[in-house]
């Protein structure tokens, strides 16, 4: 027996005692939870699809506006509440120009507000949204809002703070929504609807479904999201907040209720992690109604280094926190995440080496006892394919349900469709973004700063104590933001010298497919 026969043999005979069986059925568990929660999920937004078209079936074509046509009376129409879209911007990208015209072209029939919020006059957003809204002059109300710098929270907060200081003083609801979100045209009504029936609601919130465009880190991103959209399919009461998408309301932050502004203003990193201990802290009510479901084109040059650095600030926010149960919470949190992560990826390299094994050993003469180890890996490889193909087929059905339900939220956009989907990239994904997470985490928690859109974050006691901004043109900041691909200084401050992380990417190339989502 070779040596390398020997070493795959006693691999194979090890991950075959009672704690590596532990390890592989905990991996196959992990795919059935998961599946379980898909399909939940599935659920809740197919009962939204079969409302929608009975609601056609009785007549009403503008179902995607409004299940009950009466409220589309001028009666109704004239009483509803004025709401404030804040968003914050930061660069310029390929589908920010139609997602900026998907949230301003809105069919809420009440007094609405849009205020883009930019750093800075240099920020290429500036002259590319007020381009934009010149287009639109005298149909809706929108400007420009410069914020100028941060100086004890993050660009994002500070932005949207600043946001809520110009609001309308009649306004009941704000809206802050991230540039990347592409809304459908009833979705500011269907948010506004929810809060008027329920007054307790403290935060409305919705999910991304994100469109890949070809390349690993851009499925590893929509792989990473998934697992988060069951708790957004809830139909109802969440625990989950995602900062794209988040309805308030406006006398929350005019009073400083329950401490909102002083808490994302006193060193905020994350807006949505810091919105939800304060909803937890003081039991507040978050919603996500099941039609709050976004299209999300990821950017056609999405490497890979981009992915990373995009990870890297997702796990860098479980180091924010208000409190001391929030500590724990993050703590008990990340730990699990890492746990299950490493958990879910150690099955399929023990699946390889019993396969291997297998494959080497056919047809050779080995003892009994040896090949009866070869037989039980063959076994849990087997259980672990089932359990691998349940999974991938309830992540297809959730992710087919959403496109679905989008293309009926919006009739007249271009149609998505499922048939760009690599779900072998799919699979690879699954394994590079939970085998990278608690890497990312280790290196955020010992680290404890970040480099956010050029911006450099430094933490502590959970709040932000220090920020650095460098030269441009001496900085090794990015150019690119890391989802849409957007570019982030004017030609005044273009940095000269690529990231590290931009290296990386360009060996990774050959992942790359692009596909355009916009026309």
């Amino acid at each position: 027996m070779s040596s390398f026969d020997f070493l795959l043999l006693s691999l194979s005979r090890a991950f075959c005692t009672p704690f590596a069986v532990f390890i592989q059925i905990q991996g196959c568990l992990i795919c059935l939870v998961l599946a379980l929660g898909w399909a939940l999920a599935a659920y809740v937004r197919n009962r939204e699809i079969k409302q929608m078209k009975d609601s056609m079936k009785n007549g009403n074509s503008l179902s995607f506006l409004y299940h009950d046509i009466n409220e589309l009376e001028h009666s109704h129409q004239v009483n509803l509440p004025r709401v404030t879209v804040v968003m914050p911007l930061k660069g310029f990208g390929e589908h920010n120009l139609h997602n900026w015209r998907s949230q301003i072209t809105s069919l809420y029939g009440g007094p609405l507000e849009f205020l883009f919020v930019v750093e800075s006059t240099e920020d290429p957003a500036y002259h590319a949204v007020s381009r934009l809204i010149s287009q639109f002059e005298g149909q809706v109300d929108a400007k420009v809002v410069v914020a100028g710098l941060s100086t004890t929270c993050s660009q994002k907060i500070h932005n949207q703070l600043v946001g809520v200081q110009k609001m309308h003083k009649d306004t009941k609801y704000v809206l802050f929504l991230d540039d990347d979100v592409r809304l459908h045209p009833g979705s500011i009504g269907a948010l506004t609807r929810e809060m008027e029936k329920n007054p307790e609601i403290f935060i409305q919130t919705g999910y991304p479904l994100d469109l890949p465009s070809g390349s690993l880190g851009s499925y590893c991103i929509y792989e990473y999201h998934m697992p988060c959209s069951m708790g957004f399919a809830t139909g109802g009461k969440t625990f989950f907040l995602w900062g794209g998408c988040m309805m308030m309301h406006a006398d929350d932050f005019r009073q400083d209720r329950y401490g909102v502004v002083s808490g994302l203003q006193d060193g905020g990193y994350s807006d949505d992690m810091t919105l939800a201990a304060i909803s937890g802290a003081h039991k507040r009510l978050i919603t996500s109604p099941p039609v709050a479901v976004f299209p999300h084109p990821l950017a056609s040059d999405l490497n890979f280094g981009r992915y990373w650095n995009y990870l890297r600030k997702q796990t860098f926010v479980l180091e924010s926190y208000l409190t001391n149960v929030n500590w724990l919470m993050n703590r008990a949190l990340f730990t699990s995440h890492c746990y299950l992560s490493w958990g879910f990826v150690a099955p399929y390299v023990m699946a390889i080496i019993h396969v291997t094994a297998a494959l080497r050993f056919y047809n050779k003469e080995f003892s009994p006892e040896e090949m009866t180890y070869t037989s039980a890996g063959l076994s849990l490889v087997t259980f672990l394919a089932i359990c691998t193909l349940v999974e991938l087929l309830s992540m297809w059905n959730l992710t087919r349900v959403e496109v679905h339900l989008c293309n009926m939220l919006s009739p007249e956009a271009p149609q998505l469709s499922l048939a760009s989907y690599n779900w072998c990239l799919v699979f690879i994904a699954m394994l590079v973004d939970n085998f990278l997470y608690p890497v990312s985490a280790f290196r955020s928690h010992f680290s404890q700063s970040i480099n956010w859109s050029g911006i450099r974050y430094y933490m502590k006691d959970g709040k932000i104590s220090k920020i650095e901004r460098t030269q441009r043109s001496k900085d090794m900041s990015p150019i690119f933001t890391d989802l849409g691909g957007k570019q982030l200084y004017g030609k005044k401050g273009m940095p000269t010298r690529g990231s590290f992380l931009s290296s990386l990417s360009k060996s990774l190339a050959q992942w790359q497919q692009p596909k355009k989502f916009d026309n």
